[in-house]
């Protein structure tokens, strides 16, 4: 596990910030008639504009600046011309930018027009569900503090986690440890980790399914999927987020 210096920590703000940026200039962009690949130049465009690079571009050989994730896609989701958005749809966006060897990486789902109240509440309770996890990373907790935070609150509000992925280290690679995921014990919290926390919420069962294009996630009951992510850093005085939008 790689533990940040304070100066290190604030050189990966810059990354951080143009993560947080570009995530912001997603969102602006769902409404209906937009295609997932139109989101994921405006995202490519911004980041490269800031003269950074997008760091999912190429990663494992992932094909966009951005998983966008429609419904009961969970994440991973292929950036495409044919998938056009429609009044109703959530929106999940993943990306992340690196400049001067640090990397950012956030997320969160977008209202298409007006939701459904089921489609309100998934997202209201995951973005809800972010909060309480960044709450439990304080110096000293143990990494499964986080999940264990998030997990009972999600399950409180009758929703329920995905377990298969998991959040993780953050730092000159965009995956490092340890993984974070949403329930568990985990190495113990101290200053100087890096960490993305990011819970994946589905409204059914929390059994996902892989689809046969070897990247898209998908909900196994086909029900909806929200997904809320922040890079922090874990200081002295509590988690700091690193990729908090102005």
């Amino acid at each position: 596990i790689q533990i940040k210096t304070a100066k290190e920590i604030e050189a990966m703000r810059l990354a951080c910030e143009i993560s947080a940026g570009a995530l912001q200039a997603a969102g602006e962009a769902v409404r209906p008639g937009v295609t997932t690949a139109q989101i994921d130049k405006i995202v490519y465009d911004y980041i490269v504009q800031r003269g950074a690079r997008p760091n999912f571009k190429g990663l494992y050989g992932f094909p966009g600046s951005a998983c966008i994730s429609v419904n009961d896609t969970v994440i991973h989701g292929l950036p495409s011309k044919h998938i056009v958005l429609k009044e109703g749809d959530i929106v999940s966006v993943d990306t992340g930018a690196a400049i001067g060897g640090w990397n950012g990486d956030n997320a969160a789902t977008f209202a298409c027009g007006a939701v459904a109240g089921n489609a309100q509440h998934i997202m209201d309770v995951t973005k809800e569900a972010l909060a309480r996890g960044i709450a439990a990373a304080q110096p000293g907790n143990r990494v499964g503090d986080i999940g264990a935070a998030v997990q009972q609150y999600v399950e409180a509000n009758g929703l329920s986690v995905v377990r298969t992925f998991v959040g993780h280290g953050v730092g000159r690679k965009l995956h490092e440890d340890p993984e974070v995921p949403n329930g568990g014990h985990g190495p113990r919290l101290v200053a100087g980790m890096v960490i993305a926390i990011e819970p994946m919420v589905n409204e059914g069962t929390h059994v996902v399914k892989e689809q046969p294009d070897g990247w898209t996630i998908k909900t196994a009951d086909g029900k909806l999927s929200a997904h809320f992510e922040h890079t922090i850093a874990i200081t002295p005085k509590g988690p700091v987020i690193l990729t908090q939008q102005a």
